[in-house]
């Protein structure tokens, strides 16, 4: 990792710069310009598209430590942003090795244009093993990445930029992600050769707080049975209640919990005066937490990939999930009525929580996957559950 040799005669068109005054030269792909964000590493290896529309990664750049990003091309199906057109998320990706042309049937678009066309910046040609290393070692940096045709640049300007930018903590995202207006979703997952659908019957009806929703969390409530209204990241507790919900979903997000949480903590505290089922995913669960009286801190290198081991101390079981999250819930911070569900393997962070004397859970990794394994599915069903338990109804197996 460097500045390349000055003896190599062809321009190099995009530099990664960080914080640290480091230069790393690579191929620009995508949009031109620059642009700071966080650096952070995910280790997946699939599903390149949608984490780069996963709206939990505003303000960072993705490191792809699997080398094989774009040889699937892109589509229009596998898009995670609520708004289909929308550029808000992910900064800029870096890739290892240069994209490849498509080769997969539901390819619409090569990654390339794609990425032009969404405002994101790649670059392309680094050694993204040692870059992860440096993540692993010094944490997560802030840095500047720029693509230039001509390969002109002005290091010193770049430098400066990555050295002044003020990084996630203390910074609300959710407000640039979330949507500006209310709305309603009722499409349920995709199946092979048939594509997205709906469900005729929906006997529950939830509102969704977005904080940076994803879509396959609106479309695996839609499965269960869940109509779904989707109120922006700012919702007050009387405009919830307003809807006469059957239970409140808290969507995940990007940026720091403290910062979104100084509006949506006290529009929490009146949700959970509702008494009705509530379910937390990754920001919603800090969120939550902090709700409830917890802290949450900054983490080092953050949980990035979907290959993350947790453990559900309400089953005893181990599942690999996917995880997406720079900050964490602070265990230790907890209050009595609050108990710890789930745990992650690797690191023994905080990974879920529930509120003992009501039907008020949530979790930090992403049981929605997409990308990412199904392991944690039940969860949906576990929400679903407690729904039918307040109407009276009988509940169902959440695994089969």
């Amino acid at each position: 990792m460097g500045q390349t040799p000055g003896w190599n005669l062809q321009k190099t068109t995009a530099r990664l710069v960080l914080a640290d005054g480091t230069i790393i030269e690579g191929t620009g792909i995508g949009a031109t310009g620059s642009v700071a964000g966080e650096v952070c590493f995910n280790t997946a290896i699939t599903g390149y598209q949608e984490i780069l529309t996963d709206p939990s990664y505003a303000g960072q750049i993705v490191t792809f430590t699997f080398p094989h990003i774009g040889n699937v091309g892109t589509n229009e199906d596998d898009l995670e942003t609520i708004d289909p057109a929308s550029t808000s998320g992910v900064r800029g990706c870096v890739l290892k090795i240069d994209i490849t042309d498509p080769a997969n049937y539901r390819a619409s678009r090569h990654l390339d244009a794609w990425l032009k066309a969404r405002g994101i910046i790649g670059i392309t040609g680094l050694d993204t093993r040692a870059l992860t290393s440096v993540i692993r070692t010094n944490g997560m940096p802030n840095a500047v990445i720029a693509h230039m045709p001509d390969g002109e640049f002005d290091p010193g300007s770049l430098k400066q930029e990555a050295a002044s930018w003020s990084g996630l903590e203390g910074t609300d995202l959710a407000k640039e992600v979330t949507t500006k207006k209310s709305f309603s979703w009722d499409e349920t997952t995709w199946v092979w050769n048939k594509g997205f659908g709906k469900k005729d019957e929906m006997p529950f009806h939830v509102v969704a707080i977005d904080f940076g929703i994803k879509r396959n969390i609106l479309r695996l409530l839609a499965d269960q049975g869940c109509k779904v209204t989707v109120l922006p990241a700012s919702a007050t507790s009387d405009e919830v209640k307003a809807l006469n919900p059957d239970g409140i979903f808290l969507s995940n997000g990007p940026g720091d919990p403290a910062a979104t949480g100084k509006y949506a903590v006290p529009a929490i505290k009146g949700m959970l005066e509702l008494d009705i089922p509530v379910f937390g995913i990754c920001l919603g669960h800090q969120i939550l937490s902090l709700a409830l009286g917890a802290k949450t801190k900054k983490m080092h290198q953050g949980h990035h990939g979907a290959n993350h081991p947790v453990r559900d101390h309400t089953t005893g079981k181990v599942e690999i999930t996917s995880m997406n999250h720079g900050f964490t819930v602070d265990r230790e911070t907890l209050p009595s009525d609050v108990e710890e569900t789930h745990v992650s393997l690797f690191d023994d962070s905080n990974c879920g929580i529930r509120l003992k004397s009501k039907p008020v859970f949530s979790v930090q990794y992403h049981p929605e996957a997409s990308p990412g394994p199904q392991d944690s599915h039940y969860l949906f069903k576990r929400f679903v559950n407690m729904m039918r338990d307040a109407k009276g109804i009988e509940t169902v197996p959440e695994r089969l």
